[in-house]
């Protein structure tokens, strides 16, 4: 049971909390009430049938990685209540060995596969013991003897498996598609309504990494780019429809090299198509597709890690000419919706005329003058824009951004919505930025005349501190209780322990078909195509096959397993120096080690003699399973140094 719930552990902390509870608590509940009685088959099918309609239902019914994988741990939960026998806590065994695996589908991080691994070590073991009891052995061996087997079991097959994952020639594209999640992890929508970013913002997990070469923008001007949200029908922005299939809008960049950033960013999954980008990218890299308002997509979705070199600068001039269509989406307004707001953005333009900056200016001011930023606020009405504006005057980005771009449009100003992520940690320990989905932030931009479209973030001229924060905001205290248990800094345990996520992402979860290829670099081998990766592939898996097999028949080159066992036996003596001669009987050897005052000599002459009778006498102690039992004892046994030095007559060397 404990081998199996080891097995199924690390499927659960993938799973949302809610199933994982449900499903961790039903497993103790069925093993609690048929640990010594199994189940009637009613109560087991009512449980089981139970079980599985409440997984559905927190599942949202979508099925997918997410509820395919809850539904195998439901019924491994459920196996306990039909475990009666070996052979059914055998199967249990080998049921719950698909659970490691599964884990990975969901996740491939250094935790998971360290307690996948544990959990199948464990497992292995259990296997073993169960075939000691099916053998009618009911001494145990001890753990370490048996974990020192499935060590040996693993190192065997490591070879093979390292070949496999190095040389194997890797795919750009799987040859059949993976289920998308059912249940999508937090991130950015190609929607904002007020009220969706609250999760969003408590989120600290990791949206992407990047590392620059060169030179570096400051924290205030790293924005990255993510949906642009043109269409408002009152309530909530989506991405523009009349942009869809458009070429990108032309950008004019300045010359200063100072102002063109080099850098790679890797980004987490997100079962979405939508990447970001400092802005400006300056192309898409790889397979991605460049929209017409220079967001990035993935030809497919971010299921897994990704990493993506790009090259980004401020533009001068952003789509300088602007479309008669692509105006009136960038003016639309529902009919009727937030009339404070645009009478009082009618007023603006009467006073200053044709001047869009004007107006612009005339906004951040009153915004920054009386505006608060707070993530506690109402749940919007109808008229969103009034109650902010005129009313509340507190919120977070979703709340500015929106009110801000409506009063804009009321003024007869081009506007939209920009989402993203804003900022960045700079982790010193490997010299690359960390940033949060924390970090998700909502902004503005402007058309202007000559320009295009501007950027103007309305939330960080109230409170840059909260837009623009890094760890060291958020850290605890140097007089907190784990401030204290970290030397007064904890942002030290967290720079380690994010480098060493980032070290394996880069080591083990980028590897792809690319890296691949350029395996050989630094050995003068520019790019490996199929074929040479095939017998790069074909030449180390024949090699480990080899050394497998020779490993294998070293191992097993004395049959007789009593007689293997006993030369173990053996050898563990030759290490402390009481090892037997080639010419020296089993009992006169063991006489010879208890005149040494070794503690474990008592043990060896019971054994010898057992030894002794089986392999010269004949006699198995009127047991067809003795030779079983004696293995195990020749295993159990360690010896014991003596106490004082062996007496100088020369009887051992």
């Amino acid at each position: 049971m404990a081998a199996a719930a080891a097995c199924v552990l690390p499927l659960l902390l993938q799973l949302p909390s809610p199933l994982g509870l449900l499903i961790g608590g039903s497993a103790v509940a069925v093993a609690s009430l048929s640990w010594r009685k199994p189940l009637h088959a009613l109560v087991r099918l009512l449980l089981t049938v139970a079980l599985l309609a409440a997984v559905i239902t927190l599942s949202g019914t979508h099925f997918g990685r997410d509820t395919g994988c809850a539904i195998l741990a439901a019924m491994l939960a459920m196996k306990p209540a039909e475990t009666r026998g070996v052979r059914d806590a055998r199967s249990l065994l080998g049921f719950a060995l698909f659970a490691p695996f599964a884990t990975f589908l969901l996740d491939q991080g250094p935790v998971s596969l360290l307690l996948g691994l544990a959990g199948v070590a464990l497992a292995l073991m259990a296997l073993l013991r169960l075939t000691d009891i099916e053998s009618g052995i009911r001494e145990a061996i001890t753990t370490r003897d048996r974990f020192s087997s499935v060590g040996r079991l693993v190192l065997l097959g490591l070879p093979l498996a390292l070949a496999a994952f190095w040389l194997f020639p890797r795919l750009a594209t799987p040859l059949w598609g993976v289920p998308e999640r059912t249940l999508a992890r937090t991130g950015l929508s190609d929607e904002m309504a007020p009220g969706d970013w609250i999760d969003l913002m408590a989120d600290d997990t990791p949206a992407l990494r990047v590392r620059f070469f060169g030179t570096t923008p400051p924290t205030s001007q790293m924005y990255w780019r993510g949906p642009v949200l043109s269409d408002f029908d009152g309530r909530t922005w989506t991405r523009g429809r009349r942009t869809a299939g458009l070429p990108p809008a032309t950008v004019t960049r300045g010359d200063a090299q100072d102002a063109r950033w080099d850098y790679q960013v890797e980004i987490e999954p997100t079962e979405r198509r939508q990447m970001v980008a400092l802005e400006l990218p300056i192309e898409a890299p790889g397979d991605t597709r460049l929209g017409h308002d220079h967001e990035l997509f993935s030809p497919r979705p971010l299921s897994s890690l990704t990493r993506w070199r790009m090259q980004s600068s401020p533009p001068e001039t952003f789509e300088a000419e602007l479309a008669l269509p692509l105006r009136q989406a960038a003016l639309a307004l529902p009919a009727g919706s937030n009339p404070r707001t645009q009478a009082l953005a009618a007023r603006w333009r009467s006073d200053a005329g044709t001047d869009d900056e004007a107006i612009v200016r005339r906004a951040m001011q009153w915004i920054r003058r009386d505006f608060a930023y707070t993530l506690s606020t109402p749940l919007a009405g109808r008229h969103s824009a009034d109650e902010f504006l005129f009313d509340q005057q507190e919120g977070f980005c979703e709340h500015f951004s929106s009110a801000f771009v409506i009063l804009m449009r009321g003024a007869g100003i081009p506007a939209r919505v920009v989402t993203g992520y804003v900022g960045g940690y700079r982790n010193p320990i490997g010299d690359y930025w960390l940033v949060r989905r924390s970090d998700a932030h909502a902004w503005a931009e402007v058309w202007l005349d000559g320009r295009g479209w501007v950027r103007v973030d309305p939330t960080a001229a109230v409170a840059p501190e909260r837009i623009y924060d890094t760890l060291d905001d958020r850290r605890p205290g140097a007089d907190s209780l784990f401030g204290r248990m970290l030397g007064g800094d904890a942002s030290r345990l967290f720079n380690a322990t994010d480098w060493l996520r980032q070290s394996w992402n880069q080591l083990v979860l980028g590897f792809d078909a690319d890296r691949q290829s350029r395996l050989l670099r630094p050995l003068g081998i520019e790019r490996l195509d199929g074929v040479r990766l095939g017998l790069l592939f074909a030449l180390a898996a024949l090699s480990a096959l080899l050394w497998m097999a020779w490993l294998s028949r070293r191992a097993e080159r004395q049959r007789d397993p009593v007689l293997r066992a006993w030369h173990a036996l053996e050898r563990r003596y030759r290490r402390i120096g009481l090892g037997r001669e080639p010419d020296e009987p089993a009992t006169t050897w063991a006489r010879r080690v208890a005149r040494s005052g070794a503690g474990s000599a008592d043990e060896l002459l019971r054994l010898s003699q057992r030894f002794s009778n089986w392999r010269y006498a004949g006699r198995d102690e009127g047991s067809s399973r003795a030779p079983r039992r004696l293995i195990v004892s020749l295993r159990r046994h360690r010896p014991s140094p003596p106490h004082a030095a062996p007496p100088g007559n020369g009887e051992y060397r």
